[in-house]
């Protein structure tokens, strides 16, 4: 019982974001977006750190913080989370729970691999489908952010942006890849 696919070596190979071909076929624009996420989310990771951070010596300093950090902390947290999980997709390595699945032979973990796919495309849909709904109410409305003030949507948008985004790499999965 393993947590990564059985091709997990070359899987975690490929992560490099070279696939070893001249870059003109599918996986090579697979591979680029792959780089893509690592950077967004090591960026976000890393503004998150450094806000944080900040904050805490200011305010040790001048027993005051800024009032921008949670807001901007929040967003960029969400934001790891779903740029995450769609590298996660991209890379065949999420989480697994395989303990019936490893038990009841290839056939039963196909059919557990099409239910996780089909369930995490009508997850993510859904999210897209209120995400967007809830972006573009807070829009009509003019709600602001808690913090800032800023507009609500600004947020917002986002979910439903990288929930298509997590919907695209579900489809760009390989076919005999385990799930």
């Amino acid at each position: 019982m393993t947590p990564f696919p059985e091709n997990a070596e070359k899987t975690m190979k490929d992560n490099t974001g070279h696939n070893g071909g001249n870059g003109n076929n599918a996986e090579g624009s697979v591979a680029e977006g792959r780089e893509v996420e690592r950077v967004l989310g090591a960026l976000a990771m890393a503004a998150i750190f450094l806000i944080s951070i900040v904050n805490v010596i200011v305010r040790y300093a001048t027993d005051a913080s800024f009032a921008f950090t949670e807001e901007y902390s929040v967003f960029l947290l969400v934001f790891l989370t779903f740029v995450g999980t769609g590298l996660a997709f991209a890379r065949n390595a999420h989480i697994r729970i395989g303990f019936f699945a490893e038990r009841f032979g290839p056939a039963f973990r196909r059919v557990c691999t099409i239910a996780s796919r089909i369930a995490s495309l009508i997850m993510f849909a859904l999210i897209a489908w209120y995400g967007a709904l809830l972006a573009w109410d807070e829009y009509q409305f003019e709600e602001v952010s808690a913090g800032l003030g800023y507009p609500a949507w600004i947020y917002t948008a986002w979910m439903p942006l990288l929930s298509i985004a997590i919907i695209l790499r579900i489809l760009q999965m390989r076919r005999g890849g385990r799930s």
